[in-house]
């Protein structure tokens, strides 16, 4: 299900809680990869990572997939790594590696104990300079993502209603489909077809290293040279531009899933991208909506009403536009019209009427804890100086995306969401 406008008002209040700014060097190397690093000699700890500005979305329509294979085949070895050894050298090491995709970005990390920077650093360097890409790789991680499926997304209960709505809520972009893409696809593509993708996305002007922790910033200047300079530039990445045709009347539709036995109903909005002012509002809605059991969709509609086992909603922020959900799963055989007019009803709530000062002093708070707990992490900071450097091409958004949630007692928040 669609839906085309959505309004909110929110009054703001005196924030309570009280970040440190995120002190940084923002430089960038010849080759053309951003660095960006961080000192924070509280514990002798140091995140390594490299976020690529790739995902999904710059797949091709009978090629989806690329992206999130790649998470996984950029870990197979490169000409000075042997097959397998990747993990084992993290581990050795006392440290921990992973990755994660997404339609916009891959993000790739290592934690170390801080006297292990250097690993981090050539690690990450092989990964970028001349990752091994063969048959054998490919074959094995084909196998991987397959299983990663199954588990996720084709046995595991409500887990395709993601692909589901999103094929439904966009008609030209291609968030139309999710990262873990058709695994009929990634089996008809060739081995040159991979390399042509790594060789195209995953390159230093394409890519940021942010390293956060216990670091002396002039040796790790010397480090990153040695290790990172080396690497050949890449051409630039110039990103297709996708524009969607407005929603202009609801859109009702239904799914089969064998894996659940209770159904859910899920309302869908295409909203604005991350970047937008909304975008952090919308998050803010879903909190006053359906965060904790003092929630007033949990409060109306589980506890007082109880015609639903559970209810929800999340923002799901994208780079170029961005999708709004809210669900509900029916008890005692309610019908899942009379859900979504309670949800509709809570919506019309924020559109016209004020949540009080105490609420929204509640609200901001616990966006600011949130804040502060993910930057008390070393990779929390190194994610989100990635994120300011990628999507918001302001590195010190780290710093500034509190603002605008801190306001002045009274002023008053507006959005109207229109269909894009």
């Amino acid at each position: 299900m669609k839906r085309s406008i959505l309004g909110l008002v929110l009054v703001a209040a005196t924030a309570s809680v009280q970040a440190q700014k995120v002190a940084y060097t923002e430089y960038k190397l010849k080759n053309g990869l951003g660095v960006v690093l961080h000192q924070d000699k509280t514990a002798p700890v140091v995140a390594v990572s490299v976020m690529y500005h790739v995902g999904s979305k710059d797949e091709q329509p009978n090629r989806t997939g690329f992206a999130h294979f790649f998470e996984h085949l950029l870990f197979e070895g490169s000409d000075n790594i042997k097959r397998g050894e990747f993990d084992k050298i993290v581990s050795s090491s006392g440290g921990q590696a992973n990755a994660n995709t997404s339609q916009d970005r891959t993000f790739y990390y290592e934690t170390f104990p801080s006297n292990q920077l250097e690993t981090g650093l050539w690690l990450e360097s092989e990964r970028m300079m001349h990752p091994v890409i063969n048959e054998i790789g490919v074959k094995t991680q084909n196998e991987v993502v397959k299983e990663e499926k199954r588990l996720r997304v084709d046995n595991q209960p409500y887990g395709n209603f993601l692909p589901e709505v999103m094929k439904r809520l966009f008609t030209k972009h291609p968030y139309t489909w999710v990262p873990i893409g058709s695994m009929e696809h990634l089996d008809a593509a060739t081995l040159d077809e991979f390399k042509a993708f790594n060789k195209k996305y995953y390159g230093p002007s394409n890519a940021v290293l942010v390293i956060a922790g216990d670091i002396d910033i002039a040796k790790t200047k010397q480090l990153v040279d040695a290790y990172f300079g080396p690497i050949p530039g890449n051409a630039p990445v110039v990103k297709t531009k996708y524009t969607e045709t407005p929603i202009t009347k609801e859109i009702i539709d239904s799914a089969f899933d064998s894996n659940i036995q209770i159904p859910a109903v899920i309302t869908a909005y295409r909203v604005p991208g991350m970047t937008s002012k909304e975008s952090k509002i919308l998050e803010m809605a879903s909190a006053v909506l359906s965060q904790g059991s003092s929630s007033r969709m949990f409060k109306k509609m589980v506890d007082d009403k109880k015609n639903s086992l559970q209810v929800g909603s999340f923002s799901y922020a994208l780079e170029d536009y961005g999708a709004y959900f809210m669900y509900a799963l029916p008890n005692n055989d309610t019908p899942l019209d009379t859900l979504v007019k309670d949800m509709d009803d809570e919506i019309v709530k924020l559109q016209n009427e004020l949540i009080s000062e105490k609420e929204f002093t509640k609200l901001l708070n616990q966006f600011e804890n949130q804040y502060v707990d993910k930057n008390n992490r070393m990779l929390g900071v190194a994610e989100n100086l990635a994120d300011g450097y990628t999507f918001f091409k302001n590195t010190n958004n780290i710093n500034t995306e509190l603002e605008e949630l801190r306001r002045s007692p009274g002023r008053i928040y507006r959005m109207l969401l229109k269909n894009t």
